[in-house]
């Protein structure tokens, strides 16, 4: 390993922080190299601060699977991603469609986002889930439950463009059994989706791995090709799905993920020849009175353990999405 120099560290200004890539990590992903020079910062925070374009090499945005060269410069605005508390906002919509004394599970709306992204963000479901349940936020000294301070009791995400059912622990013991429950896939998540049914078998198993897109971060790369398995590295990935009704030019499908990825339903049925309905950035047909990707976290369910007791929660498909199956055509 090559010796580190002065110029190879870390320089803070005020909340700019610039360094030189080192030869050592000549090669590796932006993250990576990011999360190793800078361990002070969570590799949440990097990944936000990609995301926001908060981090240059040689002054130009780079994906976050991009890789860094020796001698780059790297620059890191931490005051966009810092990991302040979210504010609580009473009184703001919430719709709650199951709730005990352990968790809640939430029916987040298409368009809001699931957590804060910068400091003092308001409008998401977070903010609308800490004004309803203040216990989420520590009084005293006291960690954060999750120990999350943008996202309390947040036990998944959910696109800002998709609908549907998120859980949230209300105790610290409940986050981390549900926490492990969704690492082990025994957190059982359904989702309903739009997408066109002309050649889709009644049934299926999609199993492309998935890595991250390497020419455009909004997207993650199905590796569908032996070729691409090899140079990207991507990570297994399993969605199986059921046709539940076909009407017109569509197809109602059901679809479960044990272990969900970022943006797994919607690459997979993209690299079947089948996007989601509405899903622009996938290759599907863009219809301006649905306004978003036609997917729907339509149930979760936990068979209970480990102090948490079992639930099984529904959100019904939303009222854009039936539209879309009533006219039965794609139409703008």
């Amino acid at each position: 390993m090559a010796e580190e120099t002065a110029e190879d560290r870390p320089v803070l200004r005020e909340n700019v922080r610039e360094l030189v890539v080192p030869t050592s990590l000549a090669g590796v992903r932006l993250d990576k190299a990011l999360a190793q020079l800078l361990p002070e910062l969570s590799r949440a925070r990097i990944k936000r601060a990609i995301e926001l374009g908060a981090v240059r090499v040689n002054g130009r945005r780079l994906a976050k699977g991009g890789t860094v060269g020796d001698g780059d410069a790297l620059r890191i605005d931490v005051a966009q991603v810092a990991d302040a508390p979210a504010v609580a906002t009473p009184g703001a919509p919430l719709r709650i469609v199951f709730e005990s004394a352990e968790l809640a599970i939430a029916d987040k709306p298409a368009g809001q986002p699931t957590a804060p992204l910068r400091p003092g963000e308001i409008g998401t479901l977070v903010n609308a889930v800490l004004g309803r349940y203040p216990e989420l936020v520590p009084a005293g000294p006291e960690e954060f439950i999750g120990h999350a301070a943008r996202e309390p009791g947040i036990i998944h995400r959910l696109d800002t463009e998709t609908s549907g059912v998120v859980v949230i622990a209300r105790t610290a013991a409940a986050f981390a059994t549900l926490k492990t429950a969704l690492k082990d896939g025994r957190l059982d998540k359904r989702y309903l989706l739009v997408c066109s049914e002309q050649g889709l078998p009644d049934e299926g198993s999609i199993e492309f791995p998935l890595a991250n897109h390497p020419k455009d971060q909004r997207r993650v790369y199905a590796c569908v090709h032996p070729r691409d398995v090899v140079r990207y590295e991507p990570r297994a990935a399993i969605t199986r799905y059921r046709v539940v009704q076909r009407a017109g030019a569509w197809a109602l499908v059901e679809a479960s993920v044990e272990k969900a990825l970022r943006h797994q339903i919607r690459a997979h049925f993209a690299a079947m020849g089948h996007p989601l309905a509405g899903d622009e950035l996938y290759g599907g047909v863009v219809i301006r009175a649905l306004g978003r990707h036609a997917l729907h976290a339509s149930q979760v369910s936990f068979a209970g353990g480990d102090g948490v007791m079992a639930f099984d929660a529904a959100a019904p498909l939303p009222k854009d999405m039936t539209t879309l199956l009533e006219a039965g055509a794609p139409s703008e």
